[in-house]
């Protein structure tokens, strides 16, 4: 492992052009290439993925040597929809990662245009866009938003809590967009990626006719690598959306590992309370040299800065990786550390970024 100081030859990035910003997180190995002699091992806090994973118990290697049994994909569902808080396995959808399921909403709803609450995820509005349904993004729930929602054949889309900014919305105002939805023959679209650490879930409203709630499963049990991910919605819905899936939509690893890790509600309460004391951790830190931030999620919050280039810049040359993004100049989304040794790290990267600005 090499821990050598920051180099200070870094001329070619600092005055130039930015660096292109990276299409998702955790591309660590293509950003730290402009940032050579940077102490290693790199810290990946650009992805918001609980960096503390599930402890899987992986199945039998001989499980793939066959095709997954349809028995075991409904023992999944059936788990499922008691972590999620649904009354019926029915109503439980599973796919490879929630990114599969979103892709599929335009063919499976039949919206003739989509509304999204942002600025969120960039995948919603190019999964819209790719199916060749208009969709524009708004920034109001109450006045934009409430407007799509009167108008049929509209899915209003939310992210809750959102990604990047970690915005958290009241459950008595998404129960109402959803019943207003409802009434005018539009959808509601509430995906919880991030949802698994928060107290409420809208999951609780189903069956709802003009409710679909999304969940991902890599993000709080720290195993994105294995895709997967589930839709919520009435057992009418969803078994339209398992039709469009075909069958076996997921692998036997995943059905393995999700069965085994939603079952263990001990697990996840613990991970939930370390989340939230690491990000209390982290907010301290920030606020502590300086910088602003915002956000209700656990595993990430949002720095706001004008400076937010010159800071990412700083953390690489550090050795740590946070998430820029286009259009947002001025934010950083910045991850929880995984150990102590990265806790350390990241506190003596935000104090010599403070010494600078005073300095400066």
């Amino acid at each position: 492992m090499h821990h050598a100081a920051p180099p200070n030859g870094l001329s070619s990035i600092t005055g130039a052009a930015e660096l292109p910003v990276p299409s998702h997180g955790g591309q660590v190995q293509a950003v730290m290439r402009h940032f050579v002699g940077a102490p290693e091992p790199f810290i990946d806090l650009s992805t918001g993925i609980n960096p503390v994973a599930y402890p899987l118990v992986w199945p039998d290697p001989k499980t793939l040597q066959r095709l997954p049994e349809e028995g075991e994909e409904q023992a999944l569902q059936e788990v499922a929809a008691r972590a999620y808080g649904v009354p019926s396995p029915d109503m439980v959808v599973t796919g490879a990662g929630s990114q599969s399921l979103i892709a599929l909403l335009p063919r499976l709803l039949g919206a003739r245009r989509a509304c999204v609450l942002g600025p969120t995820y960039s995948g919603h509005g190019q999964a819209w866009e790719h199916n060749g349904v208009p969709w524009s993004g708004v920034e109001h729930v109450q006045q934009v938003l409430r407007q799509a929602a009167q108008q049929a054949g509209t899915a209003c889309v939310i992210c809750n809590p959102n990604n990047p900014d970690g915005r958290l919305l009241d459950m008595q105002d998404l129960a109402a967009l959803a019943e207003q939805c409802a009434k005018a023959g539009s959808w509601l679209v509430v995906d919880e990626a991030f949802g698994d650490f928060a107290t409420h879930s809208v999951a609780s409203l189903l069956p709802h006719p003009a409710l679909v709630v999304l969940r991902s499963f890599g993000k709080s049990y720290g195993l994105p690598g294995v895709r997967l991910g589930f839709l919520l919605a009435a057992p009418a819905l969803a078994q339209k959306a398992r039709s469009l899936l075909g069958s076996w939509p997921v692998g036997a690893v995943a059905l393995a590992a999700g069965t085994q890790a939603l079952a263990d509600t001990h697990w996840v309460q613990q991970a939930a309370q370390k989340a939230r004391l690491d990000h209390a951790r982290l907010v301290e830190m920030l606020h502590g040299a300086g910088l602003a931030w915002r956000g209700q999620a656990t595993l990430f919050t949002l720095v706001d800065t004008p400076h937010a280039y010159g800071l990412w810049v700083h953390l690489c040359r550090h050795g740590i990786v946070t998430r820029r993004f286009a259009g947002c100049s001025h934010s950083l989304r910045i991850g929880l550390p995984a150990n102590e040794a990265e806790w350390t790290r990241l506190a003596c990267a935000l104090k010599a970024w403070q010494v600078a600005r005073q300095e400066a």
